[in-house]
C-alpha cells in the first residue's frame, strides 16, 4: 500500500489565485474563527517575499498600522486564506525586499508597474 505524496498535495493545491510577486500591493482575506461565529478579515500590504512552491508556498504580507509595522506570514493554501486580490503592482528589483523594512515616510513607497 504505497502512497502519492504528490498526488495528495496537488488536489490539496488551490488554483483561483492571481499572479503576483513581491513588491505588489495584495489584500489576504483571512477566515477568523471568534468561538462559534467566523468572519473574513482584510490584511492589506505589500507582498515582501515569497517562499517555496506548490503546497508549501508562503508569502510575507508587510503593512504599516499606524507608526507601527505588521508583517505577517501566509500560507498559501492554507484554508484559512479565502481569497487573494492584487490591489496595485510594484515595480521593484529583488526578488525579496527586506529594505522596505528600513525605509520611513515617502522612501518607502513602490513605483507602480506597467502591465
Amino acid at each position: 500500500m504505497s502512497l502519492n505524496i504528490e498526488a495528495i498535495q496537488n488536489e490539496n493545491l488551490k488554483t483561483d489565485l492571481p499572479e503576483f510577486r513581491a513588491g505588489d500591493t495584495v489584500t489576504v482575506n483571512v477566515k477568523v474563527i471568534e468561538g462559534t461565529k467566523e468572519r473574513i478579515q482584510p490584511f492589506k500590504g505589500v507582498v515582501i517575499q515569497q517562499k517555496n512552491s506548490g503546497i508549501g508556498k508562503s508569502i510575507t504580507v508587510r503593512k504599516m498600522s499606524g507608526a507601527v509595522a505588521v508583517e505577517r506570514i501566509f500560507p498559501v493554501n492554507s484554508p484559512r486564506i479565502d481569497s487573494i486580490i492584487v490591489e496595485r503592482s510594484g515595480k521593484v528589483h529583488q526578488a525579496r525586499i527586506y529594505y522596505m523594512r528600513d525605509l520611513r515616510g515617502k522612501a518607502a513607497r513602490i513605483e507602480e508597474r506597467q502591465a
